[in-house]
């Protein structure tokens, strides 16, 4: 068998031969000196391990053998009457990148812990406390660390937590100047005692924890207790309920000579104590006729504690003799009396003797202040108006006390909303499907809701507040539509709409029917209601508690020039109005507010939030189907002229408002103003465009055209009835197919009180 060295040099020997024949033949000696310089023989081992060497993997950088270290402690430890108080300063360095868990301290109460003045991430592995720093880097730490102390005869005790770091050193600062301290694990390096305390320095055994005891070997003479002087400032609260009285006494003591341990109050017989706090109170321990205070803090010089107490009385009028919360035992006491009560009542409140002329001087010295000269934090507890105020300087002969003669008369109610105006507007159909929106403006201080009467049968299919759609809902008693939504919270009039739908009877030939308005449990100033019925029904009303504006006017006029000043209007029965005057044409408007090209505002006396007006042409005709819109930052509400050129909106918020006219074939009309809630007349003149049209002129009598204009008046609507059918046509959830052509029958009803509106119509077709 041939040796595989032997192989190898025999292939190495050919391929050089092959090599020799193709190249031109050198000299002997230079072959033997390339030979030596280029070739290597190796055995089939080492060839084998060179090549296992080459085919491993590299190997990556590598990882210390823990994630962090913790190099240094050092504790800083005080003492304190029953508690050791320490801060922990720890430093070290995180070794592995990433998140790593740091071992801190075992066995240890932590107040709080910080890296870099920053919230420290700890979490509790079983009994020791681990820190989650990132790494790599160095680390710098504070832990805040509390004990209590163990007593036994003659010495004191605590135990020391120590972190597992590669040094520990203690500082220890004990009371007392002859202490003697040991250690159970550490060596002390240095003692030093300076102004009544004893400084120690430790080297301690890191990760063992240290008991340190001390014994007191103090032979000096004890310094006598120092009297305790203290001056007090009781300023009280008295608040006079329905069914109670109610005392808050707010005791400022401010300590003139040594460090009193407690400190007791004196109650006024007949009161409960209903609580007691204060910074420094520690704990309170009632007893007969008053309540000792242990502080906390006696080295504190001044001490503010709350005292409420309260006692009943007899519903309605009273008289009631009370004394006030006192310090016995303080050098001066002086106090402010304020009172207060809930209700309307009458007050007589006099000081036993407040010195007044033959008393004896020595019963008391309380005396009658104005109430503006209290103290501010006597002031700042007060909730209600305060009716009156009485100061003091209490002798130990006349403590402070108040007799009070009250007199309380009983609540009248009040109207929680009123709504200022109503407008009704009723939809006919040929079916005799009665389709009602009700809209209202309403004044409200807190009625959450508005009761609703409505007709046997009928549904409410839409409600909006303030612009904004509501729920409804209904009880045992009627229908309820809400005057408030979430987060809503009214200043001024706004806006209350509602719409339902009743089924009816249907048209005969010819015949009676009655329509009514629901029943609303607030007051409504006036009602304004249009029925609006097809066309091919000649309707009259026969009966009913409604005026018909067009039968009575003046009447109208009264009641919307002198009682309400709503802009509405008298003409025909379509609802026009005359630019410039209010309700049934009182001049109540008129007032030019200024004008922007060809547009006009001015004053008229309608309801706060309405803006009303008229688009007109160059020749004072009127133009129809103009779309104005009114804008408020985000609110945006539009109306579009009628018949008459007339539009009315309603419900407008204050703000810096823009309003444009709109109209094809016009130029668009827009102006700016500040709109304060008051109402507006805004007329724009509306001049054609720059392009080009056909015009079809056709002729007609003046009698014919005369007829048509009357005719026009007659069947056309008014702005409200537009607004309606377009509701109905693609905003309501119920498809109703109103009549697109019909007359406007006007009614209104003045001072309307849950009571329904009614009336009679007789009807024919045509």
């Amino acid at each position: 068998m041939t040796s595989p060295k032997i192989t190898c040099l025999t292939i190495v020997v050919l391929a050089l031969s092959n090599v020799a024949g193709a190249q031109p033949p050198v000299r002997t000696t230079e072959v033997s000196r390339t030979d030596a310089a280029r070739s290597v023989t190796l055995s089939l081992t080492e060839y084998n391990r060179l090549m296992d060497l080459a085919s491993r993997p590299p190997q990556g950088p590598s990882l210390a053998p823990v994630g962090a270290v913790l190099s240094s402690a050092d504790l800083r430890v005080r003492i304190d009457r029953e508690t050791a108080h320490g801060v922990f300063n720890l430093a070290g360095d995180v070794l592995r990148p990433g998140i790593n868990r740091v071992p801190l301290v075992a066995g240890a109460t932590l107040i709080e812990g910080s890296a870099s003045g920053r919230p420290l991430p700890l979490s509790a592995d079983g009994a020791m406390h681990v820190a989650l720093l990132p790494g790599p880097g160095p680390f710098a730490l504070t832990l805040e660390w509390g004990a209590p102390l163990l007593f036994a005869p003659g010495r004191a005790s605590f135990r020391l937590p120590v972190p597992p770091s590669g040094t520990a050193r203690a500082t220890i600062d004990l009371p007392g100047d002859q202490a003697d301290v040991h250690v159970s694990a550490g060596l002390i390096t240095r003692r030093s005692a300076a102004n009544g305390r004893t400084t120690i320095d430790v080297t301690l055994r890191p990760g063992t924890a240290t008991d340190v005891w001390w014994s007191m070997r103090d032979s000096a003479p004890v310094a006598a207790a120092r009297e305790v002087r203290t001056l007090a400032d009781v300023m009280t609260l008295v608040t006079l309920d329905d069914a109670d009285v109610r005392m808050a006494a707010l005791v400022d003591v401010t300590v003139v000579q040594g460090e009193p341990r407690t400190i007791e109050l004196r109650l006024p017989p007949g009161y409960e104590l209903t609580g007691i706090s204060g910074s420094t109170l520690e704990s309170s321990d009632q007893r007969e006729g008053g309540v000792m205070l242990t502080l906390g803090d006696p080295a504190a010089r001044r001490h503010q504690f709350l005292v409420s107490l309260e006692r009943p009385h007899e519903s309605g009028s009273f008289t009631l003799d009370t004394g006030f919360v006192s310090l016995p035992e303080s050098q001066r006491e002086r106090g402010e009396i304020a009172i207060e009560g809930v209700g309307t009542l009458e007050l007589t409140a006099n000081g036993r003797g407040a010195g007044a002329t033959g008393e004896d001087p020595s019963t008391g010295n309380m005396h009658r202040t104005d109430v503006r000269e209290l103290n501010t934090a006597l002031q700042s507890l007060a909730r209600l108006p305060i009716l009156s105020a009485f100061r003091y300087q209490r002798t130990a002969a006349a403590p402070a006390a108040l007799t009070m003669d009250v007199k309380r008369f009983a609540d009248a109610g009040v109207l929680a909303a009123v709504a200022d105006r109503a407008v009704a507007t009723t939809l006919v159909t040929s079916e005799g499907r009665v389709l009602t929106e009700i809209a209202l403006q309403v004044q409200n201080r807190a009625q959450p809701f508005l009761k609703v009467a409505l007709p046997a049968g009928a549904t409410i299919v839409s409600v909006e507040v303030a612009g904004e759609t509501a729920k409804p809902m209904t009880g045992a008693d009627g229908t309820r539509v809400p005057l408030l939504r979430p987060g809503f919270r009214p200043n001024g009039s706004y806006r209350v709409a509602f719409v339902y739908l009743h089924a009816g009877t249907p048209f005969l030939r010819k015949g009676d029917m009655q329509m009514t308005l629901p029943k609303m449990d607030i007051p409504v100033g006036i009602v304004e209601w249009e029925l609006f019925v097809p066309e091919r029904y000649s309707v009259r009303a026969t009966d009913g508690n409604v005026i018909d504006r067009a039968a009575f006017p003046a009447a109208i006029e009264a009641i919307g020039s002198e009682s309400y000043g709503m802009g509405v209007g008298t003409g025909s029965a379509t609802g026009s109005y005359r630019p410039g005057r209010g309700m049934g044409g009182g001049d109540v408007g008129g007032v030019s507010g200024g004008s922007s090209g060809n547009i006009t505002v001015m004053g008229y006396g309608g309801l706060p939030g309405q803006i009303r007006g008229r688009a007109t042409d160059a020749t004072a005709a009127a133009v129809p189907g103009v779309t104005v819109t009114f804008n408020v930052g985000s609110f945006r509400h539009a109306a579009v002229t009628g018949a008459d050129g007339t539009y009315l909106l309603s419900g407008l918020p204050s703000g810096v408002a823009t309003i444009t006219a709109q109209l094809a074939g016009f130029r668009t009309q827009s102006h700016s103003f500040n709109f304060d809630q008051t109402s507006k007349q805004v007329d724009f003149v509306m001049s054609v465009s720059a392009v080009e049209e056909t015009v079809t002129v056709s002729g007609e009598s003046p009698a014919s055209q005369k007829k048509s204009q009357d005719s026009l008046r007659v069947l056309a609507p008014s702005q409200n009835v537009i607004n309606l059918q377009r509701r109905a046509a693609g905003v309501l959830p119920v498809r109703v197919d109103v009549p697109r052509a019909g007359v406007s029958h006007q009614f209104v009803k003045p001072l309307v009180l849950d009571q329904e509106m009614v009336v009679s119509l007789r009807y024919k077709r045509r």
